[in-house]
């Protein structure tokens, strides 16, 4: 049950116990985001991917923790391949280019700080 569907922003999960797999739905064909902490050093954000869905090939200026909450993704790192599966994590370098795809639809938290 998603006791936070009607919560608007991140503010509104504040100080509430949370199970991070239902903050957003799997939706067929897509991806669904949401960001619960949004700050200038750095935010979070939930992401559900339905399977064959990705990001393509990107680079960010700081470094990027992700965490699978559910389900199995491909992430490429500079071209090598990491198969994750739901309780891994791993984390994206600085200034190297990555990109994610859904082996199975899958559920991640995508953590960036900005310093």
């Amino acid at each position: 049950m998603d006791h936070n569907k009607n919560a608007k922003s991140s503010k509104n999960l504040t100080a509430q116990r949370i199970n991070l797999t239902d903050i957003v739905n799997y939706q067929k064909g897509s991806i669904v985001s949401r960001e619960i902490v949004k700050k200038k050093t750095g935010n979070v954000t939930i992401f559900a991917f339905d399977q064959g869905q990705g990001l393509s090939e990107h680079t960010a200026p700081f470094d990027a923790l992700v965490y699978l909450l559910d389900g199995e993704a491909e992430i490429l790192i500079a071209d090598k391949p990491f198969h994750l599966q739901e309780g891994e994590m791993i984390i994206l370098p600085a200034n190297q280019p990555h990109a994610l795809k859904a082996l199975k639809k899958f559920k991640m938290m995508l953590v960036m700080i900005r310093s």
